[in-house]
């Protein structure tokens, strides 16, 4: 069964990086707090929940929302804001509205990013790594970060580690 992703076009590839540009998607997300692994996994069912249907359709009643990949983590003011992209077919007017007033919809415009892929676990040893890798790969290019490092996660928790497919993405400064 394929899993959704945010639509984005390839402008650079050397193998496992990337340089993206997305275009225009929703999310909705949750900012917690705690270390990395706990805000995952509370940030996790918090949006899960949404999802899954703790929302009011417009119609009435609840409504389910298709799974999509991926679940994305950043790092927040004193937290981390986690996030999953909605589905390309709905909009900020067609998505329930989430009961738990901790969820937001947010409209996330075009926007272009580094990306590294890797398998294994996301661990604070791993994230870092890979993150440094990425920062020595958008140097080598003339990148600009213009954000934090994001984690993302495209597999659910029982997929085997070397079976997993895992994103560190940094956003690129505009005319990069």
């Amino acid at each position: 069964m394929a899993i959704e992703e945010p639509p984005f076009r390839v402008l650079q590839s050397d193998p496992p990086f990337e340089h993206r540009l997305y275009t225009g998607f929703v999310v909705a997300e949750t900012e917690v707090v705690g270390d990395f692994d706990a805000a995952s996994r509370s940030g996790f069912r918090r949006v899960a929940g949404y999802i899954f249907g703790d929302n009011q359709a417009q119609s009435g009643g609840n409504r389910k929302i298709e799974m999509t990949a991926p679940v994305t983590v950043e790092p927040k003011d004193q937290g981390w804001r986690l996030h999953f992209v909605m589905p390309g077919a709905e909009s900020l007017s067609s998505l329930p509205k989430p009961n738990n007033p901790d969820i937001k919809l947010r409209q996330v415009p075009e926007h272009a990013v580094a990306v590294v892929r890797f398998s294994g676990f996301t661990t604070q040893s791993a994230v870092q790594e890979q993150t440094t890798k990425l920062r020595n790969w958008m140097s080598s290019k003339q990148l600009e970060a213009s954000g934090p490092p994001q984690v993302a996660r495209y597999n659910d928790p029982f997929t085997l580690p070397w079976r997993r497919r895992n994103e560190i993405l940094i956003p690129v400064a505009p005319g990069r």
